[in-house]
């Protein structure tokens, strides 16, 4: 006989429970087993926690008291759960079961020891959220595939196997069953006490064979999934295992049970609804062979996830949002923690949205765990760190509310306790003194999710569509104004070409692409198209800046989800406008890639580029969610990041937020860090092929292959079109051979890394090329070899090279690959150009090499300055710079040490080989040019500018020449 509680047991206890705890002391007192009797002694201490939290606990104990044998043999409940042992304790007691009433009995005593002691755990603060959902989770798989296994068999056994073409191997072979798990159970993120989301699917279809009387797979499936229900729902004298959900799959009630692969693929195709994404990203196979698992998700995939930023989404999410914020008002739901208004559902709305918006290009929002995609929309910036702490702080504290809600009873609620001993359960078992304090903490989290929740899809007003003249735009559109109305609205509007304009709108609205777009995509541009006019109204020259935009409309209208993504976001829409208006370029850009419309998304980022390392980064963090041995995503994931930062930068000079210093070193940069990554990507594919090359020693080498940058890339000067000049060389024995098993001469390897780095630079994706290639200046040019060793770079250089090689070696620098490659190449630089030269000679090669450029390049009309090739250009300047750099380097060696004509400039005038007046002169005249240069391109312009421009700069720049030079040209 076990003593009653003693007052000092029950004083930690709150006053409201101490009474109930006493009562159910007292009923488990009346067990006759001498035994158990002292084993509840054992445990008394946490016997009497337990029973003041949990009628489910005290009910366990009272009825089936051999849930604490376990505990004593091996201290489970003092243990955390460990991943993997519910399913190796369930592999351990299927062999036993030999009918389906003893699986039915088997299932229901396992789950009922294993939930005494999750809930034992989690109500006495023994785990964490994560503990408890884990080994939930894994309760509920181990009990799903322990059913679907042996009743597999048993139904092969009474109907004959199912059968089929199997999708994965092509094989006539048996065919499983696989359980797909929905909602929390496909998360990982099971409750203590939920119902299980399930849809059953087969591979493919076909019969059964082995039996008296074959039956269809369809059949067989069904009959089957009818029995797991069974066996896991039904309510039998020793209660139930999981209360299960069928209505989430295809067709809900009145679909068929079980599917096969290609009907799924077939429905989510054709007939999935907006609501079916949002359910399946969670989805996971929970039984069924790895194999089909993988070849399943990988059919649901595209349904669940767009490959671009699905801005289609907007709507849906939108609606939904409406029929939860319905919904709350409807059923009075504010004290359920999950429904209610900054409740669980409203954190998994705000995850999930992002999930299905941009899900398709960022695979890390693929993860099912709601924590997890939480977190890494913070590190991804797509939500402010403060709205992440909030919503991750606010997500454990409600489930750890719905944790101890659940497990008073083991029932399926979130609906806070109305009653004295309910609600001071809930705030013992949250670790607070009473219910006012917990009731405060969580108004404010739940006061916070809100707000958040509130911000995410704003919802649309009908007075936005009732702006002043609104109407009149729609009615132009539409075409039900006639012409002379039409063309006076876009007058008065500040349309300078309004008869123009009215046309192309007419063209467009008529035109094939559009008269035979869906209803939705119609609708869309019919919404889209009056406030893009608005805008142009707002602009300097809206007739000029309509034709920019309409190619791109005309691009996506097959694509709808962009012109919905603009109306969405009037911000975006100004910014496409001003881009546009501001620059064809730009404009052509967009038209080429509407994907990058995302960037318009977030004003701040657009106008203000990362820095060198942040671009680094950025790019590292896009790659590696990407394998190295898909080429053509990483090509593709490549041109993205290269355009979307060059339209920033375009942005940022266009609002005059950087200067031309600042957009040359960013557009380096950016093909920096691509070119970085395009040499680990071929150096990758190649030693996967055939190994890395070794030394003399036979051992393999880390990458010696180094991409060296001449022209405007060596000197720091990219503009928005620029090519890419490059040399590649490396600095292993070329007679050497590499590991693999295929080994290759160390020479044909690095010959075969350049083919492949020039191939991810030049190939055509469906984003176009990364960049234009241009490797005339490596030694004997087009005749030479692809790839040099240092070796031969610096014979060629010191033997044979012609004096403009080595003016051009003047503004050459690594840029990517093997760092000590390109530290070997920068002394071999110095010491070229530190070489000493006649200056007379030189001057005189350099003075007929600039005569051959301009009878080739300069400009024949006398009315026209060409920039860069006509005297007194960009090209004098340059020439100027690289003569006395390599006149002067064997006593000056510091006027070699940057690649760059500005720098080059100043370090002349340091050193007093240009007079400081004339280094800074020309300096100011060089950017001045350049900038002109930059900004034509975004015109979409050429160089040539009307001769009476920069007239007294060109009129210096060949003072300068003829004082250096002497022979004027």
């Amino acid at each position: 006989m076990m003593d009653p509680l003693r007052d000092e047991e029950l004083a930690p206890l709150p006053a409201a429970l101490q009474e109930k705890a006493a009562e159910s002391w007292r009923s488990l007192m009346d067990v006759e087993d001498p035994a158990l009797l002292a084993r509840f002694e054992t445990y008394r201490a946490g016997i009497i926690q337990a029973i003041a939290r949990s009628d489910f606990l005290f009910e366990q104990l009272r009825r089936h008291a051999e849930v604490l044998e376990p505990a004593f043999e091996t201290d489970e409940l003092e243990r955390p759960w460990c991943p993997g042992e519910i399913r190796e304790d369930w592999d351990a007691q299927q062999p036993h079961i030999q009918v389906e009433a003893e699986l039915q009995k088997a299932l229901r005593t396992f789950r009922r020891r294993w939930m005494f002691r999750i809930v034992w755990r989690d109500l006495l603060g023994q785990a964490d959220l994560e503990e408890t959902m884990g080994a939930m989770t894994e309760l509920g798989d181990a009990c799903i595939d322990g059913a679907v296994t042996w009743l597999y068999a048993e139904s092969c056994r009474e109907w004959g196997t199912p059968m089929g073409t199997d999708p994965v191997t092509g094989e006539h072979t048996a065919q499983p069953m696989l359980v797909i798990g929905m909602g929390k159970l496909g998360a990982g993120e099971l409750n203590l006490s939920s119902d299980i989301d399930l849809i059953f699917a087969f591979p493919a279809s076909g019969e059964t064979e082995g039996a008296r009387r074959s039956i269809d797979n369809q059949v067989f499936f069904g009959r089957l999934g009818q029995k797991v229900i069974r066996a896991l729902d039904q309510t039998t004298a020793d209660g139930f295992v999981f209360r299960v959900d069928m209505r989430l799959r295809p067709n809900g009630q009145s679909g068929p049970l079980a599917m096969s692969f290609g009907a799924l693929e077939t429905y989510y195709q054709n007939q999935g609804r907006e609501w079916e994404r949002y359910a399946l990203i969670k989805a996971r196979v929970v039984s069924g062979p790895n194999e089909h698992a993988r070849h399943l998700q990988q059919l649901l995939h595209p349904f669940i996830y767009r490959r671009y930023i699905d801005f289609s989404a907007f709507e849906s999410l939108r609606e939904m949002k409406k029929l939860i914020q319905r919904e709350v008002r409807r059923r009075s739901l504010e004290n359920n923690i999950k429904l209610g208004a900054g409740g669980i559902r409203e954190i998994e709305f705000v995850v999930q949205a992002f999930q299905l918006i941009r899900g398709g290009r960022e695979p890390v929002l693929q993860e099912r765990r709601l924590r997890e995609v939480l977190s890494a929309l913070g590190s991804m910036e797509l939500l402010p760190e403060e709205v992440v702490a909030d919503l991750d702080r606010a997500y454990v504290f409600l489930r750890d509310i719905e944790h101890a809600l659940q497990g008073i009873a083991d029932q399926q609620t979130q609906t806070l306790p109305s009653d004295e001993v309910g609600r001071t359960r809930v705030a013992l078992i949250l670790g607070y003194s009473d219910w006012a304090r917990l009731a405060d903490d969580l108004r404010a989290h739940r006061d916070r999710v809100n707000a958040h929740f509130a911000d995410i899809i704003a919802l649309a007003e009908d007075d936005d569509d009732q702006e002043d003249g609104h109407d009149r735009w729609e009615d132009l559109w539409a075409g039900t104004l006639d012409e002379e109305a039409g063309v006076n609205w876009l007058d008065r509007a500040g349309f300078e070409s309004a008869s123009q304009s009215l046309g192309h709108l007419n063209t467009l609205r008529t035109s094939r692409a559009v008269t035979t777009l869906q209803s939705e995509g119609r609708r869309r541009l019919d919404r889209f198209l009056p406030r893009l006019l608005a805008n142009l109204a707002e602009e300097y020259a809206p007739s000029a800046t309509l034709e920019r935009v309409l190619p791109l409309v005309e691009a996506v209208l097959r694509r709808s989800a962009y012109l919905l993504l603009l109306t969405e976001n009037p911000s975006a829409l100004r910014e496409l406008v001003r881009l546009c208006a501001a620059s064809p370029w730009v404009a052509d850009q967009l038209a080429e890639t509407p994907l990058l419309l995302d960037e318009l998304l977030n004003a701040e980022s657009l106008y203000t580029p990362p820095d060198r390392d942040q671009l680094q980064a950025d790019l590292n963090q896009q790659m590696l969610r990407i394998p190295l041995d898909d080429l053509e995503e990483q090509m593709e994931a490549l041109r993205h990041f290269r355009k979307a930062h060059v339209l920033r930068v375009a942005a940022s000079e266009i609002r005059g937020t950087l200067p031309l210093m600042k957009v040359s070193d960013y557009l380096t940069w950016i093909a920096e860090a691509v070119l970085e990554h395009v040499v680990t990507l071929a150096w990758h594919h190649l030693t996967q092929r055939y190994g890395t090359p070794m030394d003399d020693q036979g051992q393999p080498v880390e990458m010696d292959f180094a991409i060296i940058g001449y022209g405007k890339f060596g000197g720091i000067e990219l503009g928005y079109t620029s090519d890419l000049d490059l040399v590649f060389v490396h600095d292993s024995d070329p007679q050497n051979t590499t590991d693999g098993d295929k080994p290759i001469d160390n020479a044909v390897f690095y010959a075969r890394l350049g083919q492949r780095v020039v191939h991810i630079l030049q190939a055509q994706t469906p984003s176009g090329q990364l960049y234009e290639v241009d490797m005339r200046l490596r030694p004997s040019g087009n005749s030479g070899l692809l790839v040099s060793t240092l070796g031969a770079f610096q014979s060629y250089q010191e033997r044979d090279a012609w004096t403009w090689e080595h003016q051009a070696l003047v503004r050459a620098r690594w840029v990517a690959g093997s760092q000590a490659s390109g530290e070997r190449f920068a002394r071999i630089r110095n010491g070229i150009l530190q070489r000493e030269r006649d200056p007379e000679t030189l001057r005189e090669e350099v003075v007929v090499m600039r005569q051959r450029m301009r009878d080739a390049h300069a400009s024949t009309d006398p009315g026209i300055f060409h920039i860069k090739q006509d005297p007194g250009g960009i090209i004098d300047i340059e020439f100027m710079v690289q003569y006395l750099i390599l006149a002067w380097a064997h006593q000056y060696p510091a006027i070699t040490r940057q690649p760059d004509n500005i720098r080059q400039m100043e370090s002349l005038g340091e050193a007093g080989l240009l007079d400081t007046v004339m280094a800074e002169r020309l300096r100011d005249i060089f950017i001045a040019m350049r900038s002109t240069v930059h900004r034509r391109a975004l015109q979409r312009l050429n160089s040539e500018v009307p001769v009476d421009e920069f007239e007294a700069e060109r009129r210096y720049v060949l003072e300068c020449w003829q004082h250096l030079m002497h022979p004027p040209i």
